[in-house]
């Protein structure tokens, strides 16, 4: 009898978004002969260019969502994994006050159903055994990252009923549903303070205060899942997006040795668990691999 090869699907918004949040954990099972696939919901074309070191883009979105592509099958191959876009357009990240419309036809406007129909197809052509996305506040309040949770939580619901998006694909049921957990307080507290105990400066203080003075509530970490070891392959990923990753910039502040010494974990909450597992866990497949024997 041949073992079912495990599959995990991270949905995530925009290309970049996999490289920032649980890169090194889809590095490590994709190293483990997992099949991973990332879905990207949107082209990302209504991003700025965030690199100051990168030249100027002039040729509007369609431009940018050319660089975008070539950026992401880049991260995509220095984390081993495969990618599918979704082909929804990015919905810009709204400022001002009030904030301005949506861009007509774009994702965070479509309605659920539609913006859902095309992961539930490929979760039914995929059949992951666990998806991971954002929680209900996406993580942070771009449009895109909550149309994101919708869709994602959507179709881990809907794929295995055999009465909805009839047409999409026959019926799959994941197993397990999980919320990444990029940047938690515990996680950016630690760093901080590990930093500042070795003479280090510390981008972290601001953020440390700002929250706390917020009293802003913490999701539950279920699940810490040990990924130091792909560390490398997350930050090959975070510099092929180059227009939107500043190499000398946030995400590489932290030595990677006192990183690995400190927090050699990604965190993520798990939303629904259609198998018995015990909480805290340490693998996404936890409750998986008994059930699949």
């Amino acid at each position: 009898m041949t073992e079912e090869r495990l599959r995990l699907m991270a949905v995530h918004a925009h290309p970049d978004d996999e490289s920032s949040k649980g890169a090194a954990s889809m590095a490590r099972y994709a190293a483990q002969g997992v099949d991973v696939l990332v879905a990207t919901c949107t082209g990302g074309e209504r991003g700025d260019v965030l690199n100051p070191s990168y030249p100027p883009l002039t040729g509007g979105i369609e431009e940018m969502r050319a660089v975008r592509r070539v950026e992401m099958a880049a991260a995509a191959r220095a984390l081993g994994v495969r990618q599918h876009w979704l082909g929804f357009v990015d919905s810009g990240l709204p400022a001002g006050d009030p904030l301005p419309p949506l861009p007509e036809g774009c994702f965070g406007l479509v309605p659920l159903e539609e913006a859902a129909a095309p992961l539930v197809e490929l979760v039914r052509e995929f059949r992951p055994h666990v998806i991971t996305t954002y929680d209900p506040t996406g993580g942070y309040p771009h449009p895109d990252h909550v149309m994101t949770h919708r869709v994602g939580v959507e179709a881990f619901q809907a794929a295995g009923d055999p009465e909805r998006y009839r047409g999409r694909g026959q019926p799959w049921t994941p197993l397990k549903l999980y919320y990444n957990h990029g940047f938690s307080m515990a996680r950016i507290r630690a760093a901080h303070e590990a930093l500042i105990e070795r003479g280090l400066e510390s981008p972290f203080g601001e953020w440390v205060e700002s929250r706390a003075a917020r009293e802003i509530p913490e999701r539950e970490v279920t699940t810490l899942v040990e990924c130091a070891d792909w560390f490398g392959a997350r930050d090959d990923a975070l510099r092929a997006h180059a227009t939107q990753i500043d190499p000398e910039g946030f995400f590489f502040a932290m030595p990677r040795d006192l990183e690995r010494e400190v927090w050699p974990y990604e965190e993520y909450e798990l939303a629904i668990s259609r198998v018995p597992t015990t909480l805290p866990e340490d693998d996404l497949f936890a409750g998986v691999r008994k059930a699949l024997a």
